[in-house]
């Protein structure tokens, strides 16, 4: 899929990796909404890409992504707004080991609520064109992380939902593709929040353990995430994958063996 001219939807798009993907996006031609519970960091990402970019390529929408209502009002915004709907990322994420039933809600729940939405929209045969779907996942949801267990559940979810909903958006012939992105330690305010005991909740003295983590394993530019993310986009052959990006191997993909079972449309 060639980026210019589609129109993309992004969670958790006013700052960190989701920041970046805006950037990226509006940086190859597209038109893109980002979404955000956080109404000033949001305003002030839409004045800044308004200096580089046309201002009415991007639409600022606040939107807390666990209220059902309004991320369903925010997906019916963007089409009125921009008539279509191409690309989703579904990106809002949090680390919260203390308020674990939240970081279930946000990292998990409202990823397949964002996805079934995005299919709604842009699935052939309900008057879409087809499209791309893109579920940020991390690479704890590849491997345990001791001090993030509740994370690492909802990024396995992540994961297996993504690649479990290719294959039957395939087999239903939607056009849309669905692929994951599993980024290593991102230099973004999740990151700092290892440093809060709000957050990190009994997990909390292990911080040192973390960064030292952080250290041997280096922290990587929100814009290399964004270069993954055009890359799913524009190859069209990507569906159902895993893409890995790390500070030591860069950006490569997650290797299966055989899907145990696959059908044919009915």
């Amino acid at each position: 899929m060639h980026v210019n001219g589609k129109v993309a939807l992004v969670t958790g798009g006013a700052q960190g990796i989701g920041r970046a993907f805006v950037q990226a996006l509006l940086g190859k031609g597209a038109k893109v909404a980002l979404l955000d519970r956080n109404s000033e960091a949001g305003q002030e990402s839409k004045a800044a890409l308004d200096e580089q970019f046309e201002a009415q390529r991007t639409l600022f929408i606040q939107c807390d992504v666990t209220e059902q209502e309004q991320l369903k009002g925010a997906f019916k915004k963007v089409i009125e707004h921009f008539g279509r709907l191409d690309i989703v990322v579904n990106n809002a994420g949090v680390n919260n080991e203390k308020d674990w039933e939240s970081t279930i809600q946000i990292n998990l729940t409202s990823v397949i609520r964002g996805t079934y939405l995005g299919l709604e929209y842009m699935r052939k045969g309900n008057g879409g064109d087809g499209g791309v779907i893109i579920n940020i996942s991390s690479l704890a949801g590849l491997m345990p992380a001791a001090f993030q267990p509740v994370y690492c559940a909802t990024k396995h979810g992540v994961i297996g939902f993504t690649r479990s909903i290719a294959l039957a958006a395939n087999m239903e012939n939607y056009g849309v593709r669905l692929n994951t992105i599993c980024p290593g330690f991102v230099n973004t305010p999740i990151l700092q929040s290892i440093d809060k005991e709000e957050n990190m909740g009994q997990y909390y003295s292990y911080k040192d353990e973390i960064k030292n983590m952080m250290q041997f394993y280096g922290v990587m530019d929100p814009s290399i995430i964004a270069e993954g993310l055009i890359t799913i986009i524009e190859d069209d052959t990507l569906n159902g994958e895993v893409m890995k990006i790390t500070a030591s191997q860069g950006i490569h993909f997650q290797q299966y063996g055989q899907t145990p079972f696959t059908s044919s449309k009915r």
